[in-house]
């Protein structure tokens, strides 16, 4: 819950109760036509759980999950766009929300040090290789 009390003021925007009747919802959730369920449903699965960390909010059954997926479902059914979407919720939770985070500057370094701690790695193989030779 630390999560539903850090935000702003317009959490009522974000998040409805986390009951019986969000499970329902969410459930029972009607769209106006099965393409926009399929675009809603695939978005969400983009979407971290902010609880669960390794569930996207498909996946999740933590009510904070439930909470978004069904906040989701009605930006989807109220013709929003994913880009608007995924803005929303990267704005209020950051790219942490993303599976697929943007590459940026701030994380390119997490991009590339993998690949050069390997060549590093290479290198220092084939020198000390040829010291032995």
């Amino acid at each position: 819950m630390i999560i539903v009390t850090s935000l702003p003021a317009v959490a009522e925007d974000l998040f409805t109760p986390s009951d019986k009747s969000t499970s329902i919802q969410v459930e029972l959730f009607e769209f106006e036509s099965p393409d926009q369920q399929q675009r809603a449903i695939a978005l969400a699965k983009t979407l971290r759980c902010p609880q669960c960390q390794n569930q996207n909010l498909i996946e999740s059954n933590s009510p904070i999950a439930k909470d978004l997926r069904l906040v989701v479902f009605n930006m989807v059914k109220a013709g929003k766009s994913n880009h608007e979407i995924t803005q929303y919720m990267t704005k209020r939770f950051g790219e942490f929300v993303l599976y697929k985070p943007a590459m940026s500057v701030s994380n390119l370094l997490l991009w590339l040090l993998p690949s050069l701690l390997f060549l590093l790695f290479i290198y220092l193989s084939v020198k000390s290789v040829r010291k032995r030779s």
